[in-house]
Order: structure tokens, then C-alpha cells, then sequence
């Protein structure tokens, strides 16, 4: 009789080994240059499709549109320069929420000190909650990335005022948030704790809001300059080979379908 421990081994090989080869098809049968992931670095015919937007996910990384979005700004394809990866993240102290396997690795390479939080997950060095980070002192990072993490928290408005607790003067906090178009204020709901509810009215079980054109007034409330980096920022040639923005715009009313990047400054005046 073959040992559990052993055929889980096995089992574990031989589904790693199906995956690849799932994934090396795909790969196979996508073959063409219309379109580059500027975060893998996968050329092909196309993207896959994601649940609401054809077309807008690396087939190899998984990369999405703001993930390709920040790769894009942080490589200085945009007039904002001074948002680009030599400017904004070479040599800094970096705090990164919710860190994306994706970009994960390059921020750490550029950055002095870089430093993964989350509430949940085990693989970051932080178990922190946004909203309450005590152990984390006043003015000690100089960039803090967070993107599609604030809609989880039950109190983003304490969470937005503890970023700019923790950012350094002339910091920059980089956030993403999911927004449906085009309601102008974000829908919450403390009361909806169901999980039914709150993916048919927020669009994900774990989601508490869905904001709207609002966001950027909430941080200007908590005293942040804010510029919004959105696809529109960058040439149109970019904008095509990245896919930046859907090829066809979701219907679902609670689609994201214009990412914007938030680049939140503590306003010193």
C-alpha cells in the first residue's frame, strides 16, 4: 500500500505537471506580436478574458489591466516622470499591501527597504490591519502600494488616515481601487455582512463598497494632493501593445472598466 504522504507527493507532481502543460498549449496556440505584457514580457496574438472584459489578462503571468497600468507608469511611459521607478521607487523605503506576485519582485529590487503586509496571509512579513498599525511608526516609509486592497476594509477612511500617518513628508501612496461606472458615490453598507449580497450589490463575497467618482475626494478629505494616472495618460501605441484598457467595455454594472492609479501626497500646507 502506497504511503498518503507519498501519494499526495505524486498527486501534487502530477497536477503541477497537467498545469504546465495546460498553460504551455495555451501559450502555444496564442502565438503572435499584436500584443506584450510590459510586466512578463509574454508577446502573443492576444490576451485571454477575464469574468466581465475579453482580452485583458497575460496568459503567462495573469497580469491584469492595473497591474500593466502601474508597469507602465513606473516605466516612465507617461509625461509624469517623476512617477516613474528611478523617481519614485529606487533607493526608497516601501511598505506594499496585498503584494502582487506579479510586481512584487521588481518594487523589492528597486526599493532600499521593502516591507509585504496583510491582514491574512501568511507569505508577507507583516500581519498588519490597515485601518490600525501601531507597530508601525509615524513617518517611516517613504511609498506605500495598496491596490484593490481598501474596498476589504471595514473602516477605509481610518485606513486612508493611518497611510498618511506612516507616510514620510513628500511620500506617495500608490492605490487602486475597484469603481463601477459611473455612479459618482461609492455604494457601502455596513449592515450587508452576507456574502450573497455583497458579491451581487459590491461584486466580490469579501468586497464591503464599490466606490465611485468619489474615491479621490475621500483622500483629499484626509489632507492628500492626488493625481489619477488613468490609460488616457499614456500614448496610444502603449495603450495597444499593454492593453491598458478593455478592448470592449463590460456591461456589468459593477465592471471596472476606466482604471484609474491614485498617487496620493500628504499635502504639508
Amino acid at each position: 500500500m502506497i504511503p498518503l504522504s507519498l501519494r499526495r507527493t505524486v498527486g501534487g507532481w502530477w497536477d503541477s505537471r497537467q498545469a504546465r502543460l495546460r498553460k504551455n498549449r495555451l501559450l502555444r496556440s496564442l502565438r503572435g506580436d499584436s500584443v506584450q505584457c510590459n510586466v512578463c514580457g509574454w508577446t502573443g496574438a492576444k490576451f485571454t478574458d477575464d469574468c466581465w472584459h475579453p482580452g485583458t489578462i497575460c496568459p503567462n503571468c495573469r497580469s491584469q489591466v492595473r497591474h500593466r497600468l502601474l508597469a507602465s507608469l513606473l516605466d516612465g511611459q507617461t509625461a509624469a516622470s517623476e512617477y516613474s521607478e528611478s523617481n519614485l521607487i529606487a533607493g526608497r523605503r516601501v511598505l506594499h499591501f496585498a503584494p502582487e506576485r506579479q510586481l512584487r519582485d521588481r518594487i523589492k529590487a528597486s526599493s532600499s527597504l521593502y516591507v509585504t503586509a496583510d491582514y491574512e496571509r501568511g507569505d508577507c512579513d507583516l500581519q498588519l490591519n490597515m485601518s490600525a498599525m501601531p507597530s508601525v511608526s509615524d513617518a517611516s516609509f517613504d511609498i506605500l502600494i495598496a491596490c484593490d486592497v481598501l474596498e476589504h476594509v471595514p473602516d477605509d477612511r481610518q485606513a486612508i488616515h493611518e497611510i498618511r500617518r506612516i507616510l514620510k513628508p513628500g511620500g506617495t501612496a500608490i492605490l487602486t481601487v475597484p469603481q463601477a461606472d459611473p455612479p459618482a458615490a461609492t455604494d457601502e453598507d455596513p449592515s450587508v455582512t452576507d456574502p450573497a449580497e455583497r458579491e451581487s450589490r459590491f461584486g466580490q463575497k469579501d468586497h464591503l463598497r464599490i466606490y465611485g467618482e468619489d474615491f479621490a475626494g475621500r483622500l483629499q478629505r484626509e489632507h492628500f494632493l492626488v493625481k489619477v494616472i488613468t490609460a488616457d495618460s499614456f500614448p496610444m501605441e502603449t495603450i495597444r501593445k499593454h492593453v491598458l484598457f478593455p478592448p470592449a467595455l463590460s456591461p456589468h454594472r459593477l465592471a471596472t472598466n476606466h482604471r484609474r492609479i491614485y498617487l496620493a501626497s500628504p499635502n504639508e500646507s
